[in-house]
């Protein structure tokens, strides 16, 4: 036992704990010159993953090898990194916590400008001045591994079958004030939360991965989300995993909901979120009697009170559109036609007139619906899957919606077309789900503020879209921006 205390006590040894080589002056070892900088590999840098050594699997003061790119806990006599240097000669190594780089197994540190670039991958930074003109230009930037990528519109790795979880990331790193938010870290890093609270590691791994998708100064052209979904797997407690598909519906509602409470949100307190998604909505609901009751009866319940219509305000964070129900049977000619709806023919759910009957387990309802606040973004669900006891059914409706210019006043009630000054709204992200309901594959198309264009992103791939072939998908997820002003028009090309 003892032994195995002193060789952890080793591994361990943090910066100020190293034995200093005796003759030489602390100020010396500190700032000698490397004679190994240019052993450095950065083609095979990639801090995307967790932060693990590679043999002890600590998190512990852990080193990335800039030669190999492996990471190695300690760099003390015996340690894991110490004992990499001599077996394979690497010499350089950098603390992934303390950003310092170190060349074992000599043990000092190295400070020289030419490897800033290496720990501004690792630890992007972004400036005000940098964040407010991200939306005004369309700059291409060449990534370390000759390609060219726009920040922003970055592949993201799909591990095994987590592309149901890459596209709601994606579309939300495309929300303007979000982003913003999270590009620093200043904004969320002094909230509050309780001792033992796990929650708060999806904001920190969130706004990591919006610092490296928006980073104009990348090794490489994508970006793996392996430490945000290991987050999402820890917190969601596996009911999101890595290696089984999901729903992208179920995550965002999860996801929106974890966000606002792990930075202080609650349902009276708004968080940075809700100040961009949350609108209210009335709704009008009405208890229904048994179905199989005689006509008289059914008469005589009407007219008791709890069978009153009933009224109660309610804020969402984001709309969920029902499809008519597709075509069971279809004759030969019909085969290949596949049903399409406006997309006003569903939004006519929240008029105030259009009565929906929802069946729970004792009881039936009559509700309708009508909005009272529009949020700065609006996300619409669209209801494409019904879930039963034996499979899941996926309803192939192809809606049709113009891309700018949606005017949503006339779903407000009387009060608030008066209050609600702008009512219009532009698409920003469109998430679609290919293929069969409990399989497929999803992909997003995105709007890129600063030049206007549309892209599709598909797990690493990068295309950009004509806008007129953004509404031909099975759209599943859809992201509108509210105009604030008549002649905020976000420039759409083509649309």
């Amino acid at each position: 036992a003892m032994v195995s205390v002193k060789r952890e006590r080793e591994i361990d040894l943090e910066d100020d704990e190293v034995p200093v080589k005796i003759g030489r002056s602390s100020e010396d070892r500190r700032s000698r010159h490397c004679p190994y900088l240019d052993t450095i590999n950065r083609s095979v840098l990639d801090f995307d993953f967790e932060k693990l050594c590679s043999i002890s699997l600590s998190h512990i003061n852990v080193y990335a090898c800039l030669i190999c790119g492996k990471y190695f806990q300690g760099r003390g006599l015996k340690s894991h990194a110490y004992t990499h240097s001599v077996q394979f000669t690497h010499h350089v190594f950098l603390n992934l916590h303390t950003l310092k780089f170190y060349c074992l197994p000599d043990n000092y540190e190295i400070i020289d400008s030419s490897l800033e670039d290496i720990t501004y991958v690792l630890k992007p930074t972004f400036t005000r001045q940098h964040i407010s003109g991200l939306d005004k230009q369309g700059k291409l930037y060449r990534a370390y591994d000759g390609t060219t990528y726009l920040p922003g519109i970055v592949g993201l790795n799909n591990i095994k079958a987590n592309d149901y979880a890459n596209v709601v990331l994606q579309a939300l790193s495309n929300v303007p004030p979000l982003r913003n938010y999270f590009l620093e870290e200043e904004n969320y890093c002094g909230i509050r939360r309780p001792p033992g609270d796990i929650m708060f590691l999806l904001v920190q791994r969130f706004g990591e991965l919006m610092r490296k998708l928006w980073n104009p100064r990348n090794f490489k052209a994508h970006v793996s989300p392996h430490e945000m979904l290991q987050a999402v797997v820890l917190c969601s407690k596996k009911n999101f995993q890595i290696t089984k598909q999901g729903d992208a519906v179920d995550f965002l509602s999860w996801f929106m909901n974890a966000l606002h409470g792990a930075l202080g949100g609650t349902k009276k307190k708004p968080s940075s979120l809700t100040k961009v998604f949350q609108g209210s909505m009335r709704i009008f609901s009405k208890k229904l009697p048994h179905p199989d009751l005689p006509p008289e009866e059914k008469v005589a319940l009407l007219l008791k009170e709890e069978y009153q219509e009933e009224m109660s305000d309610t804020t969402f964070l984001f709309l969920t559109l029902d499809l008519p129900t597709a075509p069971l049977y279809k004759d030969e000619k019909e085969q290949l036609i596949i049903p399409q709806v406006p997309l006003f023919n569903i939004l006519a759910k929240f008029n105030g007139n259009t009565e929906k009957e929802y069946k729970t387990y004792k009881e039936n309802f009559l509700k309708r619906f009508q909005l009272l606040k529009l949020p700065p973004y609006l996300i619409f669900c669209i209801k494409r899957f019904t879930k039963n006891n034996f499979f899941v059914e996926k309803n192939p409706t192809i809606v049709n919606f113009p891309i700018t210019n949606v005017d949503l006043r006339e779903y407000l009630t009387e009060e608030a077309q008066v209050t609600e000054k702008n009512t219009t709204y532009d698409l920003v992200a469109n998430v679609v789900h290919d293929g069969k309901p409990t399989e497929g594959a999803y992909r997003i198309h995105v709007l890129h503020h600063g030049t206007g264009k549309w892209y599709e992103l598909q797990d690493l791939q990068v295309t950009d879209i004509l806008p007129q072939m953004i509404t031909l998908s099975e759209a599943y997820i859809q992201i509108w921006k509210r105009r604030e002003s008549e002649d905020d028009t976000t420039n759409h090309t083509g649309a």
